[in-house]
């Protein structure tokens, strides 16, 4: 016993030190894993967050792709067509032309009224396809960042980020080409309250100019701002959103049914709340874009 006493007296301080060291490395070596955790998952984290990115990149390139190629040109096309349809000025300019070949066939009084709707008419085509062709392009626009945020909450999900919290239903390709199709919401059905608006906006505005009067490029940029200022300034600052957009995705719906006269197949149509949601979400952005004019 006594012999033990004086063992650990005599090494008692070694076996401290040996303690200590040991306590030591056992400390740094648990530090040495946690830490040693730590890098792979954050590597494992910028993996993931890499992958994301190179995806939404070419689910976005994708989708500008469709935008570009597809749905903007297509949309110009019927819009520039359904403008000349319904702004189409050769009955005037034949009967002018008739006037002018055969005097007895017009009044004065007559003619002096056909180039007085005339006059209103050619600014009414010019500006309302000047506005209509630049929120066409924008509407367009717009679609495709809120789909390029909607694939990439889906791209994200779809890998299990840990920091994506929202649950959203899927979006199909057949979802993105319905979205994608209200773009020909304003030829269809749009353009016809929209060049009534822009005609009163065109007679209120022209009425101070005779046709005897010469334009400069300066005068007719001032006349053309005020006439888009006419238009758009109403009590409802977004009125203009209805020309562009249906009022919601199941008007939209009923309005597409009966353009095709049911021969729609109904299966590649998305949920009609996940519609709902990105017109919305296009509603609300277009309403913040505060138009401009030179």
């Amino acid at each position: 016993m006594f012999n033990l006493r004086g063992l650990w007296r005599r090494h008692r301080r070694k076996v401290f030190v040996a303690v200590g060291v040991f306590g030591g490395s056992y400390a740094l070596y648990k530090l040495y894993q946690a830490h040693s955790a730590r890098v792979l998952y954050l590597e494992d984290e910028r993996r993931v967050d890499e992958l994301i990115k190179t995806q939404l990149q070419q689910h976005f390139e994708s989708i500008q792709r469709i935008s570009d190629t597809t749905t903007l040109p297509y949309a110009m096309h019927y819009l520039r067509s359904r403008m000349l349809e319904e702004l189409d000025l050769s009955a005037i300019t034949d009967r002018l032309m008739q006037g002018k070949e055969q005097p007895s066939s017009l009044t004065a009084k007559e003619k002096l009224e056909l180039w007085e709707q005339l006059k209103n008419l050619s600014f009414t085509k010019t500006v309302s396809s000047l506005w209509a062709m630049t929120m066409l392009c924008l509407y367009v626009r717009v679609q495709v960042n809120i789909l390029g945020r909607h694939l990439y909450v889906e791209t994200a999900r779809g890998l299990g980020s840990s920091q994506l919290l929202d649950k959203e239903d899927s979006l199909n390709s057949h979802g993105q080409q319905e979205f994608l199709g209200t773009a020909d919401f304003l030829s269809t059905y749009g353009v016809t309250s929209l060049i009534s608006s822009m005609q009163n906006a065109v007679v209120d505005v022209m009425k101070e100019k005779q046709l005897k009067d010469l334009f400069s490029v300066a005068q007719l940029r001032e006349t053309i701002t005020r006439i888009l200022e006419s238009f758009m300034g109403s009590d409802d600052s977004n009125h203009w959103l209805n020309y562009l957009l249906p009022e919601d995705a199941t008007t939209y719906r009923q309005l597409m049914a009966v353009s095709s006269n049911g021969s729609g197949n109904s299966s590649f149509f998305m949920d009609i709340s996940k519609l709902e949601k990105l017109m919305g979400e296009t509603r609300a952005v277009l309403s913040r874009t505060l138009p401009c004019y030179p």
